[in-house]
């Protein structure tokens, strides 16, 4: 059997794989699907027993939503702020001449969480098959006026309001107004 690794940096990582893993009430199985890394490797690196990989450290880091640096900075040491640029192309996810998607969120983040802001022009509407199951969305106008259905259920929002719904379950965002909808989803897994 190889001897629990001694240097910092192992310390450190062994140390953060196993508060991440138990922190977000992952099994070593599913850390090991969410990461692509092998249980028996996930497992040794949290008993100090291997030195992974940049690779192996990277898809770890992936897996809780991290960089490499974050995954191996202690909490609060050195803060980090990820920027997402309003003219980032990366980030518009749908423009055309009825609706525009931009993503608010970091695009690693989407696994768990996505934020977007969301412009539909008069007459238009943003629909979506159902997502996987237990998904929701909440939406929020900012401006204009919409109509949100999801399932067999239907609602109207002014600005200002927001709806929480199913999203495992085909939906629509219409603009019911005769002025641009202007609002903000977030749209939330299990």
């Amino acid at each position: 059997m190889t001897k629990p690794a001694t240097d910092p940096a192992s310390k450190v990582l062994c140390e953060r794989v196993t508060e991440l893993r138990q922190r977000n009430n992952f099994t070593l199985e599913q850390l090991a699907a969410a990461s692509g890394v092998s249980r028996s490797m996930l497992s040794q690196i949290e008993r100090g027993q291997a030195n992974p990989t940049l690779a192996v450290t990277f898809r770890i880091a992936q897996a809780f939503g991290l960089s490499i640096g974050e995954l191996v900075d202690a909490p609060g040491a050195g803060g980090h702020i990820e920027l997402v640029h309003g003219d980032d192309p990366a980030h518009l996810f749908r423009a055309d001449s009825e609706c525009q998607i931009r993503t608010l969120s970091p695009l690693h983040m989407e696994k768990d969480v996505e934020f977007y802001e969301v412009v539909i022009e008069p007459g238009a509407s943003l629909e979506s098959s159902a997502h996987f199951d237990g998904t929701r969305e909440l939406f929020t106008v900012a401006s204009g006026s919409a109509a949100i259905t999801a399932g067999s259920t239907h609602c109207k929002l002014n600005a200002g309001d927001s709806a929480h719904y199913r999203a495992d379950t085909p939906h629509c965002i219409a603009n019911s107004g005769a002025a641009t909808l202007r609002g903000y989803l977030v749209v939330t897994y299990r």
